[in-house]
């Protein structure tokens, strides 16, 4: 059963509807580089990736929400002509609680619901599953309202759900590009001023994205204080954000930092750099040059923004160390999570292989799960067609 029959069935089973729902979907998404710089004001270059979360939808006449996690076989109602307060006892419903409200308050009139949702993204692996629900959501309670869809404006209602209802500090980034994500492209974002350019991924080169086993949890994460780090070390240098602060700034003036400071600054300010090189090399097919950057993008993760773990890197000289791989590196928010690799197509089984016969040697408790992904399309509903 695929998810959209999955979340029919369940609609149906737990919230009995005469018509017939609407089926949306957003995608997860894979960081190719350019970590912890999207709440920098930096530049980032994800893709959307074909792995995804569904909504099954049929409006109400009321203002009730109620809503089944298949995956969770968990329930939650709530109401929109009332506060909305998050859930203590349904956390993953404060997704779905906190896209409601964030519309409310940016002037969408929004009627009840009835939801279902599935996915088949990892959760906690850092591949986004959080911004595809929010994402998919935003497109039922604005698609069932007749209300336009602007993918811009629905990322921002999805990372503020994130920062001021469920509590962690995200970018934009996740958001976006599950918003916007282009078929057989990764986006160039400028997180300033949310401009994107598409960038071809050449049909040759297999993203491969492999989960660690460890799980991260970013609220109780160390990711907050490293946002407040960025934040301290911007201040000191007397810009907005880091995103200003350019090489030879940094080179002048970062012995007055305090040493972390230093090197929490000095990643973000390298990995813009190595963003818009990778970007421009991608576009040439220059994979010799994206791959060294993204193995010196996880250097510097590891070293100066101390956000990986020692299984992470050993699962990075796992595939780095494979003939044929362009390069490595973490991907994601950081302390556990996924992997992410580009090589040619006929090398990623060879990726497969390698992390299976090492990996739990090497880590003793881990098992590493091995994704093969295509650049996808972006958030939107699933137009069934109707038999002629």
């Amino acid at each position: 059963m695929n998810l959209e029959e999955k979340t029919r069935a369940a609609l149906q089973a737990h919230f009995p509807a005469t018509t017939p729902p609407r089926i949306f979907s957003a995608p997860g998404r894979v960081n190719l580089i350019g970590e912890h710089t999207d709440y920098n004001d930096g530049f980032v270059l994800p893709a959307a990736i074909d792995y995804r979360t569904v909504v099954a939808a049929v409006p109400r006449t009321d203002a009730i929400v109620e809503v089944f996690a298949v995956d969770m076989d968990d329930a939650d109602t709530f109401d929109l002509e009332k506060p909305i307060l998050p859930s203590a006892g349904h956390l993953w419903a404060n997704y779905v609680r906190g896209m409601a409200k964030m519309l409310l308050e940016a002037g969408f009139s929004l009627r009840g619901a009835s939801l279902a949702i599935a996915g088949n993204i990892p959760p906690g692996a850092g591949l986004s599953s959080s911004a595809a629900l929010e994402m998919a959501l935003g497109h039922a309670f604005l698609q069932l309202n007749g209300l336009p869809v602007d993918g811009v404006q629905l990322a921002r209602a999805g990372q503020l759900a994130e920062n001021d209802f469920v509590g962690v500090q995200c970018g934009i980034m996740d958001q976006f590009i599950s918003a916007l994500g282009q078929k057989n492209h990764a986006l160039l974002i400028d997180c300033r001023d949310l401009s994107f350019e598409p960038i071809p991924i050449p049909a040759d080169t297999a993203i491969i994205i492999v989960d660690s086993g460890v799980k991260r949890g970013l609220v109780d994460s160390a990711y907050n204080a490293r946002r407040e780090q960025c934040n301290a070390a911007a201040e000191l240098f007397g810009v907005p954000a880091l995103r200003d602060v350019t090489p030879d700034l940094f080179a002048a003036r970062a012995d007055n930092l305090p040493p972390l400071l230093k090197r929490r600054a000095r990643h973000v300010i390298t990995e813009n750099a190595r963003t818009v090189r990778a970007a421009a090399a991608l576009k040439q097919g220059d994979m010799a040059t994206v791959g060294t950057l993204l193995n010196e993008s996880h250097i510097s993760m590891r070293d100066d923004f101390e956000i990986t773990v020692p299984e992470i890197d050993t699962l990075v000289e796992i595939i780095q160390a494979v003939p044929g791989v362009y390069g490595a590196r973490m991907t994601g928010g950081g302390f556990g999570g996924c992997c992410v690799a580009l090589a040619p197509n006929a090398v990623a089984t060879a990726v497969a292989e390698a992390v299976e016969n090492v990996y739990t040697g090497k880590t003793c408790c881990y098992h590493a799960t091995v994704y093969r992904c295509h650049a996808s399309a972006g958030a939107g509903e699933i137009v069934v067609q109707s038999a002629s």
